[in-house]
């Protein structure tokens, strides 16, 4: 799939209020293609790019720390019968919190991936060679460090083994059976926009022809292997 193509999807199934949030791809590739694309002129809408991917996923880690101790403080001490009362509020809090940490982290790969695969555009096209020195700049770039959202990701999904614990034959039954489960507990919205972001890291991380150190995140970014394991969620308790 092209990857105009792939970071079109992404955006429409991401959540709507981020979805001025992606690289602006379609507009950079477009004065690329023009007679006599001007250099400053690219890097100025680049690196305002970059602000903005900066910005935004700034804030979305803060709100998650936040969101992170909200949801310790209020299910960390429950006892069982306000435990067993709360089944399904609780399922769904984590499954969400869940989600949309996994499409932040989503959000950092395909706009990283897409600044990589612009510059080689413009490289080829121009006979520069901006690629390798703007990405490097990039791999500091705050958007780019996904560790701590990672890390929570990891800390919930323990959370949820825990709270939700799955027997052998239902793990085996894989991410699929999993994914439509915890759609079903969770609301079918956020649950299918992070299967299609998962869908999406793993088939980037699979590479292309045109691979290389620098088009694709590095491998050690994301544990996305321990994200595909199955999470089971049972389905809501019917009275």
């Amino acid at each position: 799939m092209k990857f105009g193509k792939r970071i079109k999807e992404q955006i429409q199934e991401s959540l709507p209020e981020w979805r001025d949030k992606f690289l602006r791809y379609k507009e950079l590739k477009n004065l690329i293609s023009s007679p006599d694309p001007a250099e400053f002129i690219f890097i100025g809408l680049l690196n305002s790019e970059i602000e903005k991917f900066n910005a935004f996923f700034v804030e979305q880690e803060e709100d998650f720390i936040i969101h992170h101790k909200r949801l310790v403080e209020k299910y960390g001490d429950n006892d069982d019968e306000t435990f067993r009362e709360e089944i399904g509020e609780i399922r769904k809090d984590i499954v969400n919190f869940h989600g949309e940490m996994v499409l932040l982290v989503s959000y950092s790969n395909i706009n990283y991936t897409g600044l990589a695969k612009i510059l080689k555009k413009y490289d080829r096209r121009s006979g520069g060679a901006l690629r390798s020195p703007f990405v490097q700049k990039v791999l500091h770039q705050p958007f780019f460090k996904t560790d701590l959202v990672s890390r929570l990701v990891r800390e919930w999904e323990t959370t949820i083994d825990a709270v939700f614990p799955a027997s052998n034959a239902e793990a085996e039954r894989g991410y699929e059976r999993s994914a439509a489960v915890s759609s079903a507990a969770a609301g079918e919205g956020i649950f299918r926009n992070t299967v299609a972001a998962l869908v999406t890291m793993r088939e980037m991380r699979r590479g292309s022809s045109t691979y290389s150190a620098l088009s694709l995140p590095p491998v050690n970014l994301y544990d996305l292997d321990l994200v595909l394991q199955p999470i089971h969620i049972p389905s809501p308790i019917l009275s």
